[in-house]
Formats: structure tokens, sequence, C-alpha cells
């Protein structure tokens, strides 16, 4: 992941239009869902995603803003890492993941993000509850190993927004299947799926676009109030915590040091054995300085002129 999102912490919002897209395949009971979204960031694809049903919606954020946006949209937003969350299995109508894009990097393997959050998540859906997976398209074969045993009645297809379009996201509904479903497959038929998803995978640029008239339904089932669990450290209060810890004031002077600055005249005139590679420095870092040196670590510049015995540098 490059450096702008990394300062998002790997926040790709869905663009509202594929959300509301999205809502049309979904039928929600007349009485309650549970739904959870444990990439939720302020919350706006969630609620479009879930609009004008009863039940109740659960979040999950990393960033403290973002978490406190989420919380105006759902009946319960947790600020901390979806992997420090627990949740009784099979006890939600609905996941909606939307996971950060990136390697997550381990001391015995570097991983995707993708079938982390899956792996992590799918397990909280009740039997016949709904699925909905955006990824990048050459994603959906690092899941496949989740998705060809543990989900039937898959649709994938592909998103047409300009961001969408920009990340190569695709979108996946998918039905848990219960346990007798799961002891009926055949080893034959989790290979088969899990090809298909690799075949998927190269070709997702070929998939059929998301209609905005759905060509399918997906009914959630119904489920009462679910509760979370954070097993995490409270981000929030530790960090209000550190100005008042001694450690953290004695580590400071050394990470938030005062910057210092070097001045002054060398110690012995320079010569055309010093000045020469300092011109070189300034023709390959500097061009516009021209003929003017750099002098100190601070790219302090001051106006010495390059005697002429170096013109030819």
């Amino acid at each position: 992941m490059r450096w702008k999102g990394k300062l998002k912490l790997g926040w790709f919002p869905l663009p509202l239009a594929e959300a509301e897209r999205i809502r049309k395949f979904l039928v929600f009971p007349a009485a309650s869902f549970a739904g959870l979204d444990p990439c939720i960031g302020e919350g706006g694809a969630f609620a479009a995603i879930t609009a004008e049903a009863t039940g109740y919606r659960y979040g999950i954020e990393l960033d403290a803003y973002r978490a406190e946006q989420a919380r105006l949209v759902t009946d319960e937003t947790i600020q901390g890492n979806c992997f420090d969350v627990q949740c009784a299995v099979e006890s939600l109508s609905l996941a909606y993941l939307n996971p950060p894009y990136d390697h997550e990097i381990s001391e015995t393997a570097c991983r995707r993000t993708e079938p982390l959050f899956l792996e992590h998540c799918y397990r909280w859906l009740k039997p016949a509850g709904v699925l909905v997976l955006v990824i990048p398209g050459d994603r959906l074969a690092q899941c496949g190993n989740v998705l060809a045993g543990q989900f039937r009645d898959v649709q994938v297809y592909r998103l047409t927004e300009a961001e969408s379009v920009r990340y190569k996201q695709v979108v996946l509904f998918g039905v848990r299947r219960n346990r007798r479903e799961r002891e009926r497959l055949q080893d034959s038929d989790i290979s088969r799926a899990r090809l298909q998803y690799a075949r998927m995978a190269r070709t997702a640029g070929e998939l059929p676009a998301l209609p905005s008239a759905p060509d399918h339904s997906y009914l959630l089932p119904e489920a009462g109030p679910v509760r979370l669990v954070y097993r995490g450290l409270p981000l929030d209060q530790v960090e209000d915590l550190l100005e008042k810890s001694a450690a953290y004031r004695q580590a400071g002077r050394i990470f938030f040091a005062e910057p210092t600055s070097v001045c002054g005249r060398p110690l012995t005139p320079l010569h055309p054995g010093h000045v020469c590679p300092i011109r070189c420095f300034v023709d390959l870092c500097c061009k516009p300085l021209k003929r003017r040196i750099v002098c100190t670590g601070r790219y302090h510049i001051v106006g010495l002129a390059v005697p002429s015995a170096c013109e030819g540098c």
C-alpha cells in the first residue's frame, strides 16, 4: 500500500452509488436483522446498504474520528482493531466487508488482508446469512479457500464507478452454508469452486457490471441484538495518558529532540579540492542553484562563488 493509503489506515470508502445498487439485491426480514461492517469507516456505505431496514447495525473502525462518525449511523461501533474483537459465532444476518487492500506481515508469513478479514469474520454469519464482499477482482483467488467451502449461491459483479474502477473492485454476494450442506460437499466440488475463483481473478475485467436492476435477490435471516467484545488496547485512553507517563517523557527527549543547527566558517580555507565535489553534488541534486554551494546539512544556501579553477568540473 502506498503511503497515502497508510495515512488513511487503508480506508477506501465504497462510492454511495455502488452501495445503493448493492442495497437492491438484499431483502431484509420483516422483524429485525443484525449486520456488521468490520471496516466501517464513517459508515456512509453501510448505512446505504442497510437503508430503510429495521435491525441492529454494528461497526468496527481503527481511526478514532471515523469511529465517532460511524456511531451516528450504527447501534454500536467499536474503535479498535477488528482482529481484537470477539463475537458469538452464527449470530449475524449480514456481513459487509470492504477490508484494507494491503499486506499483513508477521513473523512467519506475509499475507493479503482481504482473506485475513474474511477468515476472521465469516464465522459470525448465521447459516443462510449473507456476505457482501468488496475487494479488488484479482484477489478473488486468495479468498477462494473460504468461499468455496463456506458459501453458496455466489454471484460476482464488476463495479463501474470511477473510484471503483481505479481499484479494480468487484462485489461478491454469497449465502453461508449450514452444517449439513458443508458435510455434503466433496473435495472435487471445493477444488472446482477454487479453480472458478482463480479464473474469475484472472479475468476480473470481463465480469458483468453490477446492474441497477438486480437479477438476484438475497433474503437475510432474522436476528436479534449481538454482543461484540473488544479484547485489544483502549487506543484513545492510552493516547490521552501518554503525556502523563514518565517513560514517555524520557523517551521524548530522544525521539522528539530539538533540532540542532551547525553553522560557521570552515576551519581551513576552501581550495579547489574541497569545492569540486560540492559543486558536483549541487549539479546533481540542486540543479537550479547552478553556481551556488550547499554548505550545511540543513540545506542553508550561502553565496560562495565557485573558484575559477573549478569551472571545468
